[in-house]
């Protein structure tokens, strides 16, 4: 059976998160997947790419290999919305951004399959970032969780209008000291490309259910337009070139955000 997750250990308080990542779904699942579904148009395609250099930095970095088709794993397993009263795609998606059904006529998981995806997938994912969390803030007496995803700019059915280049989220100010979103924001800042903080990506489950400051776990999370650093249709095609101003933004912020955690973990 194909791992759930990929991970690398790091040596400081900052872990990187990318639950959007995966293209793998099982066959048993992908045999009743619509041919739109099947292009896995919803990936947050090649973010692991873009945090290559955590180990270099000593970040520790989890990714996972399963489509968010099998489960989203930065959904709530109850199955309450992400933002109440907008439109929200679900723990087991069956629409597309695009609204495009994922799944065959009559092929859609019931109640008890979305379950089994639960234990089987999700909770995995979840129980090793926890352990994680909770062994960093033993070693650092700090943690900071970054959660990396990345959207097409535009997606009618989500938010009106292009999206920043940069969406930087602490749960309105919950998730995280002020402090560290402020130190977070002035990095990724710059000419070339657009950021806005607290704005629609505010943060997802992850981030919302991690960030404990009072427990010394901080989380954000950062939402990167696709556009930025690849092709945004079919085949999801990386741009090295284009990407290349990306990375090197996203270095240095990871940078700016261990040097806090630093300055404040545990002597």
């Amino acid at each position: 059976m194909k791992p759930i997750f990929e991970f690398a250990a790091g040596t400081t308080p900052l872990l990187i998160s990318v639950p959007h990542a995966g293209t793998y779904v099982p066959d048993a699942i992908a045999a009743r997947l619509t041919p739109e579904a099947l292009v896995m148009p919803d990936t947050d395609w090649h973010v692991e790419k873009l945090y290559s250099f955590a180990a270099e930095l000593g970040a520790g970095l989890i990714v996972a290999t399963h489509s968010r088709y099998a489960v989203d794993l930065n959904r709530d397993p109850s199955g309450k919305p992400l933002y109440p009263g907008r439109d929200n795609t679900e723990l087991v998606p069956l629409g597309t951004f695009a609204s495009q059904p994922v799944y065959r006529k009559g092929q859609e998981p019931d109640k008890a399959e979305e379950g089994e995806r639960v234990e089987r997938y999700w909770r995995p994912y979840h129980a090793a970032l926890a352990a994680e969390l909770d062994a960093i803030v033993a070693r650092h007496g700090i943690a900071v969780l970054w959660d990396g995803h990345s959207i097409p700019a535009e997606v009618p059915r989500l938010f009106e209008g292009r999206l920043p280049d940069l969406n930087l989220g602490s749960a309105a100010g919950a998730s995280a000291d002020p402090d560290l979103r402020d130190c977070a924001s002035a990095a990724l800042d710059g000419p070339g490309m657009s950021l806005v903080v607290d704005g629609r990506f505010k943060g997802g489950y992850i981030t919302r259910l991690y960030g404990k400051p009072a427990a010394k776990v901080h989380a954000l999370q950062l939402e990167k337009a696709m556009v930025s650093y690849m092709d945004e249709t079919p085949p999801y095609r990386w741009d090295a070139a284009r990407a290349a101003p990306m990375v090197a933004r996203l270095r240095r912020t990871m940078g700016a955000v261990t040097a806090w955690a630093a300055s404040r973990a545990k002597g």
